[in-house]
């Protein structure tokens, strides 16, 4: 029968500690933020270069906003 329960003096070190609500918390969300980072980057080999140019683009679009409100769209029409 001793063979099925483990010795009793033991039973103290396999206790888990749970930390506090907001260490807890803080746990939780890097590894929110964590799983939402690997699966933006999924199958991507360099998401460094992805950020970049994800950039420039917006940099670009930016731009190109600026330029078209200020320069009057930028169309010429032709009636001829």
């Amino acid at each position: 029968m001793g063979m099925c329960l483990p010795c009793l003096g033991g039973a103290a070190d396999d206790v888990v500690v749970t930390p506090d609500p907001n260490t807890r918390r803080q746990q939780l969300a890097e590894a929110a933020e964590k799983r939402q980072k690997e699966t933006t980057y999924r199958g991507v080999k360099n998401p460094e270069a992805v950020e970049r140019k994800r950039k420039k683009q917006e940099e670009i679009e930016k731009q190109e906003m600026t330029t078209s409100v200020s320069g009057g769209g930028g169309l010429k029409w032709q009636v001829g």
